[in-house]
């Protein structure tokens, strides 16, 4: 059976949502041998305005290469959360930075800081886009946990390595707590 995986990233030009994207369809397609296509999009703007990247998964050959009907929205931004939380498919899963996207009180999503992870765990907000990597894939299980470090890693600018391996395992870790409330 066909297990194909829709997931929007989405967030202000400069958080490194189409960064992820990449990486993600990455550590799908070359260390875990799945399919993998991923599409994006970003305002004029470039650095503040509106950025999604889009990530298909699956097991067999993908015969359409957009999402239609996520399965998986991160919000790192209001304007990503108030665009896209509608995008998801009943039953899907909304993951929002929860310092930097007001919702309603009947919000049924996750809601983890995950700019202020970044600067806690690296002292750079600009890891933030691997701190949810590591949150998205510890919530999801899309790809291994050996997939996207490795795919974080190769990715990584030279010097940086380490850093975004602690980003990440920063966002394993906000996963894991995710869970422990959730049972």
């Amino acid at each position: 059976m066909n297990k194909r995986t829709e997931i929007r990233l989405a967030g202000e030009g400069g958080q490194g949502m189409i960064l992820a994207g990449i990486i993600l369809a990455e550590a799908a397609a070359i260390y875990d041998g799945k399919q993998a296509t991923q599409t994006q999009s970003y305002g004029p703007e470039a650095r503040g305005g509106a950025s999604r990247a889009e990530v298909v998964i699956s097991d067999d050959e993908i015969d359409h290469p957009e999402v239609l009907s996520a399965d998986v929205v991160l919000a790192l931004s209001q304007e990503a959360y108030k665009k896209f939380a509608k995008t998801i498919h009943a039953g899907g899963l909304l993951i929002i930075d929860a310092d930097r996207v007001e919702v309603p009180a009947d919000f049924a999503g996750v809601k983890v800081p995950v700019a202020r992870i970044a600067q806690e765990t690296t002292g750079k907000a600009i890891t933030a886009n691997t701190v949810a990597l590591g949150l998205l894939v510890g919530l999801t299980g899309v790809v291994s946990r050996d997939a996207i470090e490795k795919a974080v890693t190769a990715r990584a600018p030279k010097g940086t390595e380490e850093m975004n391996r602690k980003a990440l395992q920063a966002g394993f870790e906000a996963a894991e707590q995710v869970k422990a409330l959730t049972v």
